[in-house]
């Protein structure tokens, strides 16, 4: 299983492992993107993987990065001869269309297309073209594709001609806890500039609001609201133990598993109104134009003072985080790897 070390890919695929393990199946994890800080290696090492592989070849959404992911091809093809796997799990797109020796799943957390069109409102300019060709070869060159959204699934249809994948959901390992320890802030987390995260506008929305709105990642463009930086993951859970609304204005948001530790930490969720988020949380979050932080503003403000409703909205999502669990994901990857596997070694 390929993961990565900037992302919350990373999260998942860390969870994931952890649910397979308890099944039986034994995973040896590749890693790319950038080196492991000691935190994530020794996340990495709880898992429980049978092995974890570092390096730090660039990603395909990365500058410049086609030399790096032509070698980390090499480097994992024969790191899965080596290893002789059953089957190969990618969280990325380009290596699906390599000579594997087993086959070969693809699962799309995201993808630079889809983000542009639900960010800038238009197609990617040329100098991503290599990169759409690439995902395009990918996709067609796995064994099965598979989105934590039928929302994602319906992105990979539109811009690369993808039928018949698997929508599975995200899991998350995170524990629910006591909603009685909350305390009077608002929480949110990313990277100022993603636009797709849509922290500007919560930027803006936490102008003159009673409560103050932190914000975990890099942000130092922020004005109004509190900026944390990154934290070690320890932190941030002690954070949303004690946060009452976690507020994720996003443009564009595959899945969102920030939200989901988030519902099962007890804080009510206040989302961008987006096909992905409204799948996921159906009634169980209040939602919000991305694009007005006015809307926003008030959203927040409601939950502020309606301490009932802020309960309610709580309870509602911590009670739909239910569906999410590790359990679930790892008992449907694992299905699908048996029937994978069933198709046998690929002839060289």
């Amino acid at each position: 299983m390929t993961t990565d070390s900037v992302g919350g890919v990373w999260t998942y695929a860390l969870d994931l492992v952890r649910g397979l393990h308890r099944q039986g199946i034994q995973v040896v994890v590749a890693n790319m993107g950038a080196d492991l800080s000691p935190d994530q290696r020794e996340q990495a090492a709880a898992a429980g993987p049978l092995a974890i592989h570092e390096s730090s070849f660039r990603l395909e959404w990365m500058d410049e990065p086609w030399e790096d992911v032509v070698a980390a091809g090499d480097w994992l093809v024969e790191l899965a001869e080596r290893e002789e796997a059953d089957a190969v799990h990618l969280n990325s797109f380009a290596h699906g269309a390599l000579a594997w020796p087993a086959p070969v799943l693809v699962v799309a957390h995201s993808c630079v297309v889809s983000w542009w069109r639900a960010v800038k409102g238009e197609a990617p300019p040329p100098p991503w073209r290599r990169y759409r060709e690439a995902v395009r070869a990918g996709l067609a060159g796995a064994d099965a594709v598979a989105a934590p959204t039928r929302a994602m699934l319906a992105e990979l249809e539109a811009h690369y001609g993808v039928r018949g994948g698997l929508a599975i959901p995200n899991g998350s390992s995170t524990a629910a806890t006591d909603a009685a320890r909350k305390e009077p802030f608002v929480l949110a987390a990313g990277r100022f500039w993603d636009e797709a995260k849509n922290l500007s506008v919560l930027d803006e929305a936490a102008r003159g609001l009673s409560w103050p709105v932190l914000v975990a990642g890099d942000g130092s463009a922020a004005r109004n609201a509190t900026a944390l930086g990154g934290l070690p993951a320890s932190e941030l859970e002690r954070l949303r133990v004690r946060a009452s609304i976690f507020a994720a204005p996003a443009r564009y948001e595959p899945f969102g598993l920030a939200a989901l530790e988030a519902a099962r930490a007890g804080c009510a969720l206040v989302l961008g109104d987006i096909p992905s988020l409204r799948e996921v949380w159906g009634d169980a979050a209040l939602y919000v134009a991305p694009s007005r932080p006015d809307e926003l503003r008030d959203a927040l403000d409601r939950l502020i003072e309606d301490e009932a409703l802020r309960t309610e909205a709580a309870t509602a999502a911590r009670v739909r985080s239910r569906r999410y669990t590790v359990e679930r994901m790892a008992t449907r990857y694992a299905g699908l790897y048996t029937r994978l596997a069933r198709m046998g070694p690929v002839a060289a």
